[in-house]
């Protein structure tokens, strides 16, 4: 029986374990997107879910308790800037964990854990990335896409 047991060990000692855990949540919060294994991802998601809910209240305190548990500065401004705002009418359901096969060199079972989303915001910077490359094009004249004349080859 497992009662009161809860969480995952992933065959680490304890500080180990910690360290691992800490890193990918800072990894998680900063690049919104991550590839690890399945039961990582699966032992991470509560730990991101909780440090989202925390800078849905930003008060000195709950940046002092991100502080203590993220790795960097950055990760902490950005939680509490970006992401405590874009999560601010949502009630749990921040991260998605997404199973994508196994790694090519030992066979574990992939996964990526994500910020519900992040797509979005992804899909976004692109289209406006593609859209400022047309306009760049256009005012030189040329097509987009066109990467020049031949006489510009040469």
């Amino acid at each position: 029986m497992r009662h009161n047991v809860s969480g995952y060990k992933l065959k680490r000692n304890v500080g180990a374990r910690y360290a691992l855990l800490r890193s990918l949540v800072t990894s998680v919060i900063e690049q919104e997107r991550i590839i690890t294994t399945v039961p990582k991802a699966k032992a991470a998601k509560p730990l991101v879910e909780k440090m989202i809910t925390l800078a849905k209240t930003d008060t000195l305190h709950t940046r002092r308790q991100a502080a203590s548990f993220l790795m960097t500065p950055a990760s902490v401004k950005k939680l509490f800037d970006k992401l405590g705002t874009r999560f601010g009418q949502r009630n749990g359901g921040y991260t998605r964990i997404v199973r994508l096969g196994p790694r090519k060199g030992d066979g574990a079972e992939q996964a990526m854990i994500e910020l519900v989303g992040s797509e979005l915001v992804k899909r976004a910077a692109d289209r406006a990335k593609r859209k400022e490359e047309r306009l760049k094009a256009q005012q030189e004249g040329r097509e987009p896409g066109e990467e020049g004349t031949e006489e510009e080859s040469k």
